[in-house]
């Protein structure tokens, strides 16, 4: 029996209406309301477009010159976190912080026929752990050397949505994620742009059988190391620079019966160098190496997902730091159940550890004596949600988390760790709207 503790909110400590957050959310939603009326007008044809364009006095924006190939799509998102204990998102314990938004605009255009090009350009809050500005997802270059009614095979470059799992692809739209947060255990969201896209190539492919179809990815990347968090948790606010190096991905995938029954296996080898600008705090390596294996299953109305992951990290040549080699585990199990065309709930167990070796996360509490609490070192999660589509386009989404362990917390919301604790619930609310 799962008993909900929630805090009562002291109101005294609201900030949802500061100015600042008032700023920010009024433009980025009429910029998104610019994009929503340009992208219907890109849909419309010549004529229609002249006429509409007088009727709400635009006669200077013509798109006939467009190609029809062109496709453009957007989304705003706001959210709204309270927490019960440590910060997630903003100033959110005890209170309600609105310091996590997300607007996109992405586009596809058919080139030819074997070239399509698409580009993702971002803006995202989501308290200390993003830094707020405009950015490039992804934008890549997708050329198909193959193609057959059974074979295709192809080759993509640029700035690439990294094949990873089930949802790392289509994480950026709430639209397209089964919850607002994906299971930390796996994609962790104070670490997103490492995870979510890589600048590099793969080559790429898919065969159509009659007893299922098989999927490839491979590639060859440079990751991106923009996370403010991922260089706090490392040295602080010390001088230095963490730069990507050459590193490797790949995914193999069956789908059974259309997509009813979903497999996957993915391995990367990912490798970060740390350029130190402290004399006392030495350059050193960084390998990660994750695999993951999936599955997942689609009846009529409803779907069980579950992921598992060994994630092998080794840190080397820091000096200040021993070399350390080991490997952590994360899973998750989630089933989803569509209650009507505008209604789904979602229940969800993740677990996060760290070391396998170390589960409890005693041993390297006693390492760092003390300054890194043995909670930090695991997380056990309890998901329930709910969204309704409440008008087409836009979507309602509500969740808890029930929390034993800080494993993905954010250390740079979090900067005196011996002070988090243990149990603490989320709530979360967002609302999206897409086209």
């Amino acid at each position: 029996m799962i008993i909900l503790r929630m805090k009562v909110i002291d109101y005294s400590k609201l900030e949802i209406l500061t100015q600042h957050s008032i700023r920010h959310s009024i433009c980025l939603v009429l910029w998104c309301l610019l994009l929503v009326q340009t992208n219907s007008v890109y849909s419309k044809s010549s004529s229609e477009n002249q006429e509409n364009n007088h009727w709400i006095g635009t006669d200077w924006l013509d798109t006939s010159w467009l190609p029809q190939s062109l496709q453009i799509h957007g989304f705003f998102s706001q959210g709204f976190v309270h927490t019960t204990n440590n910060q997630f998102f903003g100033k959110s314990q005890d209170s309600v912080s609105t310091d996590y938004r997300e607007l996109g605009l992405n586009g596809s255009w058919r080139a030819t026929p074997e070239l399509r090009l698409a580009m993702q350009i971002v803006y995202r809050d989501a308290g200390k752990t993003d830094d707020k500005t405009v950015r490039v997802d992804y934008g890549l270059a997708d050329f198909s050397v193959y193609s057959s009614e059974s074979t295709q095979i192809g080759i993509k470059g640029g700035r690439i949505p990294t094949p990873l799992g089930f949802f790392n692809e289509t994480r950026d739209v709430l639209s397209s994620r089964p919850t607002i947060l994906l299971p930390q255990s796996i994609y962790f969201d104070r670490n997103r742009n490492i995870a979510l896209s890589a600048d590099g190539g793969y080559i790429h492919g898919e065969k159509r059988t009659d007893f299922g179809d098989f999927f490839i990815d491979i590639g060859g990347v440079i990751p991106r190391t923009d996370d403010p968090d991922a260089s706090f948790s490392l040295t602080g606010n010390l001088p230095g620079k963490l730069e990507g190096r050459p590193s490797l991905m790949t995914r193999f995938a069956y789908e059974w019966q259309g997509g009813r029954v979903r497999t996957s296996i993915t391995y990367s080898d990912y490798n970060v160098k740390y350029h130190s600008k402290n004399p006392f705090f030495q350059s050193g390596k960084i390998d990660f190496n994750p695999l993951i294996f999936s599955v997942q299953y689609n009846g009529e109305n409803w779907s069980l997902t579950g992921e598992y992951e060994f994630n092998r990290r080794q840190f080397s040549n820091f000096v200040a730091l021993p070399d350390s080699d080991t490997t952590g585990i994360g899973y998750y199990v989630q089933g989803v159940y569509k209650f009507t065309d505008w209604m789904e709930g979602v229940v969800r167990y993740d677990k996060l550890v760290t070391d396998k070796n170390d589960k409890d996360g005693k041993r390297f509490s006693a390492l760092t004596q003390g300054t890194r609490p043995s909670h930090s070192r695991f997380a056990e999660d309890i998901t329930v949600g709910v969204r309704f589509t409440l008008i087409p386009n836009l979507l309602f989404s509500a969740e808890y988390h029930r929390i034993n362990g800080t494993g993905w917390l954010a250390e740079i919301e979090n900067k005196d760790l011996s002070k988090t604790k243990k149990r603490w619930n989320i709530l979360l609310w967002m609302v999206s709207y897409s086209f």
